[in-house]
């Protein structure tokens, strides 16, 4: 996990495409999101975000 993260980095660093960098903190976030929303005290708050 950690190489693909620098490979990304390497990628957005050489071809100037840091505009990637806001679409993948999201992406990043949604996923932890429905990680810690499966069988979690959480789960209710959440969907009322959906």
């Amino acid at each position: 996990m950690i190489e693909l993260m620098i490979d990304l980095w390497g990628y957005m660093r050489a071809r100037k495409k840091f505009w990637l960098t806001p679409i993948l903190i999201i992406l990043v976030a949604l996923g932890a999101l429905v990680v810690f929303a499966q069988g979690s005290a959480i789960a209710p708050f959440i969907y009322t975000l959906f």
